[in-house]
């Protein structure tokens, strides 16, 4: 079986998923990794049976190299993707794809240049929750879907995280931070969409962490913290999100939820690749859990990279492409372009909905 030869840019938390995912998959080589800090890639490399660790320039000089996952912070996703494409390496960024449009359509437009694959995260629609609620609308469970909610309501991250100043800075917010899970569901549920609007606030303007090590520290918020938006999506369906850092004391609503002609279908956290999935048809007068038809309900992000693997060894385009990342980049921007303007968003780009996993396969085979 052919190998395609990986390497990791960035070497925080995140990357540890990646590296045990990937190296269990045959057709991938985790061949190196890099970070600002060598150190930490060192580290890294020793922890995880990786044959050489490295600076970010040596990783891109190297021509055995055929992927780049960039999981550097949000702010360098568009300069390590550009060095990565120009060096002629195919590129898997974590969410987002960039920061800016102006940064997304500058990578899509290198990677075309170049001839090259580019794909994002997230990758967990890829996963058997989302695929097995794929399968159940296109064979009409549900019927026609006309509608769809979807919310991410919480209190945000300050009471938690060690470090959550960047969540409330200029690039940051509940609808960046969490929006690329539901809006990349959604897109490979029920195809691109056409136009949004929205509202936004800022409904704390500063904030006290309550985590360690910086109890007690304040932090001004500078992007809103409560953004609902409205979908209008090519199919027709009429979509609402809603992602908030501001309920302090919680929620009690559903993630995904599609209405249609015949049905109700009820879609788990897109933050994972599992279920569970309810139904409830216009005949029956209870909800019913669905067993998940895919594989790959475990953490398995990393799969992107994988399916990127085989579209570059088949010639095909991969599920999690840069087009989808960057539609859904577009979209995030325009509720808060929306709110800001009083008007709607017309969104300028279109992607083509992924197609679906294929049914059975053997871990780590798709194609």
């Amino acid at each position: 079986m052919q190998k395609l030869k990986v390497g990791m840019i960035g070497c925080g938390k995140i990357s540890s998923i990646y590296f045990q995912n990937c190296k269990a998959y045959p057709v991938l080589e985790v061949a190196a990794c890099a970070d600002l800090n060598v150190a930490r890639a060192r580290a890294s490399a020793e922890e995880h049976g990786v044959p050489k660790a490295c600076s970010v320039s040596e990783l891109l000089a190297d021509a055995e190299i055929d992927i780049v996952i960039n999981l550097t912070i949000p702010a360098a996703h568009a300069e390590v993707c550009l060095q990565a494409l120009d060096a002629g390496k195919h590129v898997y960024v974590e969410k987002p794809l960039a920061v800016t449009r102006e940064e997304g359509q500058a990578i899509l437009a290198k990677a075309k240049e170049k001839c090259r694959l580019i794909g994002s995260a997230p990758d967990t629609f890829l996963g058997g929750g989302i695929q097995t609620c794929i399968k159940l609308l296109d064979d009409g469970w549900i019927g026609t879907p006309v509608a769809a909610s979807a919310f991410m309501i919480g209190r945000g991250h300050e009471h938690w995280h060690p470090d959550p100043e960047f969540y409330y800075a200029k690039g940051g917010g509940p609808m960046f931070d969490m929006g690329p899970y539901y809006l990349t569901a959604l897109v490979a549920m029920l195809g691109p969409i056409r136009r949004v609007t929205g509202s936004t606030r800022i409904s704390y303007p500063e904030r006290t962490i309550t985590s360690q090590p910086k109890f007690g520290q304040t932090v001004k918020v500078e992007t809103p913290t409560h953004v609902a938006g409205v979908m209008d999506f090519h199919s027709g369906v009429i979509g609402t999100i809603t992602t908030s850092f501001d309920a302090f004391g919680g929620a009690q609503v559903p993630r995904i939820e599609i209405y249609g002609s015949q049905g109700t279908l009820s879609v788990p956290d897109p933050n994972t690749f599992g279920g569970p999935i309810r139904i409830k048809r216009h005949d029956h007068r209870d909800w019913s859990e669905i067993p998940l038809m895919h594989g790959y309900t475990e953490n398995s992000r990393g799969l992107g990279v994988l399916d990127m693997a085989y579209a570059v060894i088949n010639g095909r385009a991969n599920r999690a492409g840069g087009e989808l990342a960057y539609h859904v980049l577009e979209a995030m921007h325009g509720f808060h372009d929306a709110a800001d303007e009083g008007k709607h968003y017309i969104m300028q780009s279109r992607c083509e909905r992924p197609v679906p996993m294929p049914l059975g396969p053997v871990h780590g085979i798709l194609d």
